[in-house]
C-alpha cells in the first residue's frame, strides 16, 4: 500500500509556517517603514528646532512650533560637540528624576538602535549636535507581532491536535467496545448450545470424563464471553484477594506451558493482599502478560511473578527470561495491532492496558527489558 507523503499534522504544520513567515515578512517591511518615517519625523524636528533659534524674523514661528509640538512618541537626546546631554524630549520624566544615570543609560541604547542624525552650526563647523533617538512604542509592537503570532499559531496547532487526537482516540475506543461487545455476541449462542450438549452427554456414564473436560471448555469459553461483553462499560469494582487471582491464572497457565518453563510467585510472606479489582478482567490482564512471557521463551526459562503491597498501592511485577524487548519497540508494545509474533493480532496487550488504566485507574508498562534477558512488565493498583 503506497502511503500518502504527507498526513494531517504535516499540512497543519506547513500552514503555520506558512503564515508565521507571512508575518514575518510583512511586520518588517511595515517596521522598516515606520523606522523611515520615525527617523524623518525626528529630522523635520531638528530642522524646526534650529529654524525657530536661528529665524529672527518670526515668520515661520507658529509652523515650526507645531512641527516641534507634533513629536510626541519619538524619544529623542541631544548632545553637544563633546558629548554632553544638552536636551531630551519624550524621556519618562519619573525615571529621569528618580535615576541620574537613566538619560545616559538611555543614550547608549538609542545608539545601538539608530544612527544618530548629525547637525552642523553653518556659522561654525567646530559646533555639531548629534540627536540621538529610540524607537516608539507602536514599532516595537510591529517588530514584536510575529513572536505574539508564533505562539497564537503554536497555541492553535497544539489544541487541534490534542482535539483531534482525543476525538481519533475516542472513536477508537467505541470500535473496540463495539468489536469486543459483538464477540460477545456471536459467542452467545454457540455457547448456549454447547451448554445444551454437554447436558445430553451427562445423561450417559460412559462419557463422564469427555463431559469433564468439555464443561472445562465450555466454561472457558463462557469466561472470555463475559470479559468480551465487560469491554466498554464501566465494571463494578469488588476488594478481592489479588494473591488468590495471581496464583489461579499461573496455575491455569502453568499447566498448558511447557514442561520445562518455571514459575515462581512471590508475596513477600504475604497470604492475603486486598485491592479493589474487577475479577474476571484483571485474570485476563494476567493471563495476557504470562502468555506474553510465555512466547517469549523458545520452550524453557522462567517466569517469576512478584505481588507487593505498599501503602497506597499493590505491585505486581511479571518477569520473564525470554528474548526481550528492543528498545525502539519498548514504546510500541501496547499499541493496537503491534505484535512481533507470527501469528496473532497484537490486540492481548493493547487490551490490558485499557483494563488497566480504563477500568482499574492504575498503570500497566514496560518496568524493564534487556535483549536476551527478558522483560519485567509491572502492574500498579491504587488500593
Amino acid at each position: 500500500m503506497i502511503r500518502p507523503l504527507f498526513n494531517w499534522r504535516t499540512g497543519l504544520s506547513i500552514i503555520a509556517i506558512a503564515i508565521v513567515i507571512g508575518t514575518v515578512f510583512y511586520s518588517q517591511f511595515l517596521a522598516r517603514k515606520i523606522a523611515l518615517e520615525e527617523r524623518q519625523k525626528v529630522a523635520q524636528w531638528v530642522e524646526a528646532g534650529k529654524l525657530l533659534v536661528n529665524d529672527t524674523t518670526g515668520i515661520s514661528d507658529k509652523l515650526v512650533s507645531i512641527i516641534i509640538s507634533e513629536n510626541r512618541t519619538v524619544p529623542i537626546i541631544e548632545t553637544d560637540e563633546k558629548g554632553h546631554i544638552t536636551q531630551f524630549i519624550n524621556l519618562d520624566s519619573a525615571s529621569v528624576a528618580q535615576d541620574s544615570n537613566y538619560t545616559q543609560g538611555k543614550l547608549k541604547e538609542f545608539s545601538k538602535q539608530n544612527d544618530p542624525i548629525v547637525w552642523v552650526d553653518p556659522r561654525d563647523s567646530t559646533r555639531t549636535n548629534h540627536y540621538y533617538y529610540g524607537h516608539t512604542s507602536l514599532l516595537n509592537q510591529v517588530r514584536n507581532y510575529p513572536v505574539v503570532q508564533l505562539l497564537i499559531v503554536s497555541l492553535f496547532i497544539i489544541i487541534t491536535i490534542a482535539a483531534l487526537t482525543t476525538s481519533f482516540k475516542s472513536s477508537q475506543n467505541q470500535v473496540w467496545a463495539g468489536m469486543a461487545k459483538e464477540t460477545a455476541h456471536q459467542l452467545g449462542t454457540p455457547l448456549s448450545s454447547l451448554q445444551g450438549w454437554v447436558e445430553m452427554l451427562k445423561d450417559n456414564p460412559d462419557n463422564e470424563k469427555i463431559v469433564v473436560e468439555m464443561d472445562k471448555d465450555v466454561g472457558r469459553l463462557k469466561l472470555v464471553s463475559d470479559r468480551f461483553g465487560k469491554i466498554g462499560s464501566t465494571p463494578h469494582l469488588e476488594e478481592h484477594d489479588v494473591v488468590a487471582q495471581v496464583a489461579s491464572m499461573i496455575e491455569y497457565i502453568r499447566k498448558r506451558a511447557p514442561g520445562r518453563v518455571i514459575f515462581s510467585l512471590d508475596t513477600g510472606g504475604a497470604s492475603s493482599i486486598l485491592a479493589h479489582i474487577s475479577p474476571p478482567l484483571f485474570d485476563w490482564v494476567i493471563e495476557n502478560l504470562l502468555k506474553n512471557a510465555l512466547d517469549a521463551m523458545e520452550g524453557k526459562g522462567s517466569i517469576a511473578v512478584q505481588v507487593k503491597e505498599q501503602e497506597a498501592e499493590v505491585i505486581i511485577d511479571v518477569t520473564d527470561s525470554g528474548k526481550g524487548i528492543s528498545r525502539q519497540n519498548i514504546s510500541k508494545v501496547f499499541k493496537p495491532g503491534f505484535t512481533t509474533k507470527k501469528r496473532g493480532w497484537g490486540l492481548g496487550l493493547s487490551l490490558s492496558k485499557r483494563i488497566i488504566a480504563q477500568y482499574h485507574k492504575g498503570q500497566l508498562f514496560v518496568k524493564q527489558s534487556e535483549l536476551n534477558k527478558g522483560t519485567t512488565f509491572r502492574i500498579v493498583l491504587k488500593k
